[in-house]
């Protein structure tokens, strides 16, 4: 069983730019972190786009719909930005009903060492084995369906909707 995997940006792989002391998007850290954490299954990986989630319009998210829907891996993995995760979930949740889809990103960039990112990775891996089809978010260790996630802002956690 493959898994693919589609990167789209966010605070995932953002790196520290030194000069102008913002975050920018260089290359993706996915297969050093795949690398990292020894992962022995096979993984096709395809970078969509590097943007940041707020800057994501429906014709990003058509991109990543059309990408799912036509590649032949029954289980998708995909990084994406915190702040607006949830909004792609449910344009996919709404689409994709015969695969399994998990959203993953990070609060802190991988480059800084002490990200939730791997983390993240892992348990987006972990679930995209073993949920049936469907769209869902995974970040700190909880799988959310899309129709029933959010993001507390004031916390900076996910949470259901209704709870």
């Amino acid at each position: 069983m493959t898994i693919r995997v589609f990167i789209t940006g966010g605070t995932f792989d953002k790196e520290y730019n030194e000069i102008t002391g913002q975050l920018k998007f260089g290359d993706t850290h996915l297969q050093e972190m795949l690398s990292m954490g020894r992962c022995k299954i096979p993984v096709e990986i395809r970078t969509l786009m590097m943007i940041d989630s707020l800057e994501m319009k429906d014709s990003d998210r058509q991109i990543i719909f059309e990408n799912v829907e036509s590649c032949i891996e029954n289980q998708v993995v995909i990084t994406h930005g915190t702040d607006t995760m949830e909004v792609t979930a449910r344009y996919l949740g709404e689409r994709i009903k015969d695969k399994t889809v998990v959203l993953m990103g990070a609060m802190i960039p991988i480059a800084f060492g002490s990200s939730d990112g791997l983390f993240n990775l892992g348990s987006a891996f972990a679930f995209a084995q073993s949920l049936p089809a469907g769209v869902y978010v995974v970040m700190n260790g909880r799988c959310f369906p899309w129709d029933n996630v959010t993001k507390n802002h004031e916390l900076g956690e996910f949470e259901t909707l209704n709870k």
